[in-house]
């Protein structure tokens, strides 16, 4: 019978070749399964076999609970993780049973996630003001994030040939490998354009060629990280109160163009395929903003919705 941890490379082996699952998603599952092999270490479980239902549940309670606890949000893809490594094994035959099934998830709440009001979003863009190359790149940067709703990944791992101009598109290559064409709004395209005229060659110069989209100051691709420096920097030379920049992240520009798309009547198959997602129901947390302005149309226009 192979250990616990050879059977956890294995799986991990399976997802990359065989489901082809993405680096990011790969080393997640590394992480939250090298923290679960630790666990049963420490259990003395060193096969599958060994594992109980009661293991796998008090591993979702030392996740939530112990000297640097995660949240629900983290422990919850922790047990997915831990889930798939069961149902692998008893899928091999390693194991008679599953007995992650039936652990419970912790509970995850009702968080919604936050979004800019649309004057709020054009005085953060705004905060782009440099006519430099660096600057250029970056009002391109922001405006494109904002426009087609795209992750920041998607958005620095577009290369030049990957925009269409005439047809107002881009390619966007997301999570599992799987590309979706997104409408770009003509201000982006403006913004890219300028960029691409005025910046991107003296970039490109500074490089051996690269045919990224978005340069860094050396010629070479815009990293993730240097992209979500761009926001943040952006956030705060916008003039934004305070609370509003604390509460930029990553995915800002990208829960501002879902919400105000639902906001403005867009139906939300549409924004789920603009967005990437492969469900519906990962779309429909937006869903609230549009029942939002229902209520206040509502509570203003209905004789009785003040009874």
């Amino acid at each position: 019978m192979p250990t616990v941890r050879r059977v956890a490379e294995d799986y991990l082996d399976h997802l990359a070749v065989e489901r082809g699952r993405a680096q990011n998603t790969l080393r997640s599952y590394r992480l939250d399964l090298g923290r679960y092999l630790d666990h049963l270490d420490y259990l003395g479980r060193a096969e599958l076999t060994q594992v109980a239902e009661a293991d796998v549940a008090a591993f979702v309670t030392a996740l939530r609970t112990g000297e640097r606890p995660l949240a629900a949000s983290s422990a919850a893809r922790a047990l997915a993780a831990v889930r798939g490594l069961h149902r692998f094994a008893l899928y091999e035959g390693l194991t008679p049973t599953d007995v992650a099934a039936g652990v419970a998830s912790p509970a995850l709440g009702s968080r919604l996630p936050s979004a800019l009001s649309v004057d709020q979003v054009d005085q953060l863009l705004a905060g782009c003001v440099s006519d430099g190359p660096v600057g250029l790149r970056d009002r391109a940067l922001l405006e494109l994030l904002y426009s087609t709703g795209a992750r920041i990944s998607e958005v620095v791992g577009a290369d030049v040939d990957d925009l269409d101009p005439d047809a107002r598109t881009i390619l966007l290559h997301g999570k599992g490998n799987k590309q979706r064409i997104v409408p770009v709004g003509r201000p982006a395209l403006a913004a890219v354009d300028a960029y691409r005229v005025r910046a991107r060659p003296e970039l490109a110069g500074r490089g051996t060629g690269s045919p990224a989209l978005l340069l860094n100051a050396r010629g070479n691709r815009l990293s993730r990280q240097s992209a979500w420096h761009v926001l943040r920097a952006a956030a705060e030379a916008s003039g934004l109160p305070g609370d509003v920049v604390a509460a930029v992240s990553p995915h800002t520009l990208r829960h501002c163009f879902a919400t105000h798309l639902l906001s403005g009547g867009a139906d939300v198959r549409v924004v789920q395929e603009l967005l990437g997602h492969a469900s519906v129901a990962t779309t429909q947390i937006y869903t609230h903003v549009t029942v939002d302005t229902l209520r206040e149309v509502y509570a203003t226009a209905h004789p009785r919705a003040r009874g």
